[in-house]
């Protein structure tokens, strides 16, 4: 006789709610801590992830930008403002429509993603390397295998 996952309700295994709870009380553990190393001062979470975004994505305007974020455009005005400030980004007229302007990263902007990037993964680095095993980094690695497969659901 086959012996039964353990559930919690409505046929939800013990084990998949305990999986959810650890995966977020570690993201956000480690999130905090990325961010105490990642060099970028007095930004906001929200503003980093903004700077971020035009790294990876480019030039785009502040309404693409609030979707993305899924904030209201008067949330990203705010947040455009405060980096703008701190002359990390730059508007351009929009080539396409001359109504718009598209946000970019300064010079200074790239630099700062980039040294901020290059913060964070060093200490990952040399974390995972002084304190981990070959074996250990190896499950690590294995198990950003499952968990970019649950990002994508």
């Amino acid at each position: 006789m086959m012996s039964e996952t353990p559930t919690v309700e409505a046929g939800i295994p013990v084990s998949a709610a305990q999986a959810a709870g650890e995966i977020r009380v570690v993201f956000s553990r480690l999130r905090r801590r990325l961010r105490e190393v990642a060099g970028l001062g007095e930004l906001t979470p929200s503003q980093t992830s903004v700077l971020s975004r035009i790294d990876r994505g480019g030039p785009a305007s502040m309404s693409d930008l609030a979707a993305a974020e899924r904030v209201r455009p008067q949330s990203m005005a705010a947040i455009l403002a405060a980096i703008g400030e701190q002359g990390l980004i730059q508007r351009t007229p929009d080539p396409a429509d001359g109504r718009r302007q598209l946000v970019s990263l300064t010079d200074v902007g790239r630099e700062a993603i980039a040294g901020s990037r290059r913060q964070r993964d060093e200490w990952l680095t040399r974390s995972l390397t002084d304190h981990f095993t070959e074996a250990e980094r190896q499950t690590v690695l294995e198990a950003m295998t499952l968990l970019d497969r649950l990002a994508d659901r």
